[in-house]
């Protein structure tokens, strides 16, 4: 590539969970040599940050790579992400992406993006990044990756073997971004990684020893994290659950009611310990989301109605509720007793029904004043979270983007709260 005194162009294309967002501003942060573009049809290169949780994500890239080679313009197209451990030798053989390189070589991406030959550089799967993140474009929440990979081995997850096993990252690193990005006026930090509730093993410390020394930091007023196990909510985390810098609203992962489904799952919760945990958090005020596998093998009507009858007693008020899919190379991929897909279709309806119906029960109980983070500006309306995870629909005649703003009086509707700034 022949380098002039206008900059290359590149655009990133991210695929999957806030982990891979937070390795998308990762790269950006080491690009020297190139402009990052919005625009992927100005692009002289896209960079496909990949997804490789279920088949049909590996689908969903490919297809993206499809639709780039139709461009006017057709740019090179670079591969990364998880989906370099499962389909990436195929597709550079097939020659569908120009090169590829794997999340440990990230961090080298402005030399790897500046060699004109094809290469694949996969790397390892013990890497920790280096980079300090002072900035996330057309952001206004800073993602935090705190730990990478998972020591659990869910029958359906191919996650740790794309990710590598559980390890932390220096707790003097992540203070430091936080403290530069902090600065650059973010308030509000979101806690992500492959399973964010093992921080600290094998460093002797932990999630609640680093939440507590991040809200110490001038210009931190909210906390929330991603994904966390039940398992490790544990005395030393409850200790600071009242705390004003942690949002009131918790992810914790269940992944399904039924205690032989759990088993079928290779999980580590037991269903009665799960609705003791979320009693003891609602008490505290606290909205409750979780990860919830519809038609997982195995998952029979008796199963399914057992499981839904566990469920109405927790009290949540959020869902990632989605239908099984097949990942290749799983111990579930192999199982019998499939569950056709217009039975999940239908369990899932009945289950997200039932949690949209537990979110107005909430919103409509709720009494405390919102603090909301106004993301961004849409159809007229400007839209943010409040603490309990909760979107609302704001009108006002000044621009609010960016900004905190409290909330007495506002209107309760079945899908959203809404409301008039004044």
């Amino acid at each position: 590539m022949i380098f002039s005194q206008t900059k290359p162009k590149v655009y990133f294309k991210t695929f999957g969970c806030r982990t891979n967002v937070f390795d998308t501003q990762v790269m950006m942060s080491n690009l020297e040599d190139f402009e990052v573009t919005k625009d992927e049809k100005q692009a002289d290169i896209v960079v496909i940050n990949s997804c490789t949780v279920t088949n049909s994500a590996d689908s969903t890239a490919r297809g993206y790579i499809n639709q780039l080679n139709r461009f006017p313009k057709k740019p090179r197209v670079i591969f990364t992400g998880c989906g370099v451990w499962t389909k990436g030798e195929n597709l550079f053989k097939e020659d569908k992406v120009d090169s590829l390189f794997g999340h440990s070589e990230k961090e080298k991406i402005n030399e790897l993006l500046k060699k004109e030959e094809r290469f694949f550089q996969a790397g390892d799967l013990e890497h920790i990044d280096d980079t300090i993140v002072e900035e996330f474009i057309g952001k206004s929440r800073a993602f935090i990756k705190i730990q990478e990979g998972c020591d659990f081995r869910c029958s359906y997850c191919i996650i740790p073997h794309v990710r590598g096993d559980a390890r932390s990252y220096k707790e003097d690193k992540i203070l430091e971004q936080i403290e530069k990005l902090a600065s650059n006026g973010f308030g509000e930090f979101i806690l992500t990684g492959t399973n964010v509730g093992s921080y600290g093993k094998k460093q002797h410390t932990s999630l609640a020893k680093l939440l507590k020394k991040m809200s110490q930091i001038k210009g931190v007023r909210r906390i929330r994290m991603g994904s966390i196990e039940p398992i490790q909510i544990d005395d030393e985390f409850k200790e600071i659950i009242n705390e004003p810098f942690m949002a009131k609203h918790l992810h914790i992962a269940l992944q399904h009611t039924s205690k032989e489904m759990l088993k079928i799952m290779n999980r580590r919760n037991k269903v009665l310990k799960d609705l003791e945990l979320f009693e003891f958090l609602k008490e505290n005020g606290y909205a409750l989301g979780t990860d919830f596998i519809v038609g997982h093998p195995g998952e029979t009507n008796q199963l399914w109605a057992e499981a839904m009858e566990n469920l109405k007693s927790f009290p949540l008020t959020h869902v990632h509720a989605f239908t099984y899919s097949k990942r290749d190379g799983t111990p579930s991929a192999s199982m019998k007793d499939i569950v056709k897909g217009n039975i999940a279709k239908e369990r899932y309806n009945e289950l997200t029904s039932i949690i949209e119906k537990k979110n107005y029960e909430f919103r409509k109980n709720n009494t405390q004043t919102l603090e909301v983070l106004i993301e961004q500006e849409k159809n007229g309306k400007y839209i943010g979270l409040d603490q309990f995870f909760n979107q609302i629909e704001v009108e006002s005649s000044v621009d609010l983007t960016g900004d905190w703003i409290f909330l007495d009086d506002y209107e309760r509707r079945q899908d959203k709260n809404v409301a008039r700034f004044k």
